[in-house]
């Protein structure tokens, strides 16, 4: 199994989830706080070489019709740029409303406003790795960033 790592991106921040060469279960990692680009690209390429991360799972957010709108545009340039940092695959798995699963599922551990609030971007992340492994790996809603 691949060590997997998965992203949440938000215009604030970033939830990050990783899934280890066991594949047992994907845990959340931490969540980055969005500086500037450099930073960003530089803080993610940091995690998938200390995780020996193998492949990025990238959330794109998919607009309900099935089409691909601004915020999911944003997150594909930010997947090209991943893409000159980093030496391995990058794929995207459709995230619609992982936040809202994530928000109940931290409301369900009586988690209070301010600990969702920290917590909610990484449980995302997870949210996205699990979908992508029930899916096989092989119907990800939109693959790689070499287009």
């Amino acid at each position: 199994m691949e060590v997997l790592l998965g992203l949440d991106i938000g215009d604030i921040r970033i939830g990050v989830a990783l899934i280890d060469e066991l594949g047992v279960a994907a845990h959340p990692l931490c969540t980055l706080t969005r500086k500037n680009r450099k930073v960003d690209l530089i803080a993610i390429s940091d995690l998938v070489s200390i995780h020996k991360v193998e492949r990025v799972i990238i959330g794109l957010p998919i607009s309900l019709d099935g089409s691909i709108g601004p915020q999911a545009e944003k997150i594909q340039k930010f997947a090209k740029r991943l893409a000159h940092v980093i030496d391995i695959p990058i794929e995207f798995q459709d995230e619609r409303f992982t936040t809202a699963e994530a928000e109940e599922i931290l409301k369900s551990l009586n988690k209070d406003t301010a600990e969702r609030k920290e917590l909610i971007d990484e449980v995302a992340a997870v949210i996205i790795l699990r979908d992508y492994l029930n899916q096989g790996q092989a119907t990800t809603a939109t693959t790689s960033t070499d287009e």
